[in-house]
């Protein structure tokens, strides 16, 4: 799959764009804890150069960036993109499709019973936005540090913590994650900490439009509830 990956970005232009990112990294001078590299994808046009990834992609997106990560980082040693990049572990890929197919199970509705939304796939979801709040910063990326100065994990960028989606800000940042190898307290450098945007959106289902039309029905009760979207 991961010669699959590198067919699809050649043909798609998806390579030169990455390209392009890295050189604004590598000119930047600036050590990063975390490349944070956005990929779009046409899930149709993968599935037609291989079923098997396509799938992969459609259903299991956080397994399916690892395949686009280890790919972006044979790259970026290949052709020398980014000087300063140590350890895969520093790419974070955030896989965006174009779009996704037009059956219902592809759909998010919360007005359907029984909700089967235990898979961490792609969905989409239209409704109307009642509320925003203000932008606020969350960690993207940060770079821990052994405690122990004899363990080979106290320098380098050998533990990285990656916000993934879905995933609380105590995920990414904390105080009692401990190493891996000789299970000493971590400590954060702030120095590396990689900060993003996030905002909370409240939507309510589309449906609500039949409701404020005025229009009757046979039912004498009926709820209509707003749900939370984090975006980052």
């Amino acid at each position: 799959m991961r010669e699959v990956v590198l067919v699809y970005l050649d043909r798609s232009g998806g390579l030169q764009k990455f390209v392009h990112d890295c050189k604004k990294y590598n000119d930047s001078k600036q050590s990063y804890a975390v490349y944070r590299f956005i990929i779009s994808i046409n899930p149709s046009d993968i599935a037609e150069l291989d079923a098997t990834l396509g799938n992969y992609i459609l259903h299991n997106p956080l397994q399916a960036a690892q395949i686009f990560q280890s790919v972006c980082f044979v790259a970026i040693k290949t052709l020398s993109l980014i000087e300063q990049l140590q350890t895969e572990a520093q790419i974070s890929i955030l896989l965006k499709p174009t779009h996704l197919p037009p059956l219902p199970s592809y759909v998010l509705s919360l007005s359907t019973y029984p909700f089967n939304y235990t898979s961490q796939r792609f969905y989409m979801s239209e409704g109307i936005v009642i509320a925003m709040g203000t932008v606020t910063k969350y960690t993207q990326g940060a770079r821990f540090l052994c405690t122990e100065e004899t363990c080979p994990f106290s320098e380098g960028f050998r533990c990285i913590r990656v916000h993934c989606p879905g995933a609380t800000e105590s995920a990414t940042v904390r105080t009692d994650f401990v190493c891996s190898l000789c299970s000493s307290p971590l400590q954060e450098d702030m120095k590396f900490r990689v900060l993003g945007d996030k905002q909370i959106v409240e939507m309510i289902d589309a449906k609500i439009l039949n409701a404020l039309k005025g229009y009757s029905t046979d039912k004498s009760h009926f709820r209509i509830q707003a749900f939370t979207l984090f975006l980052r």
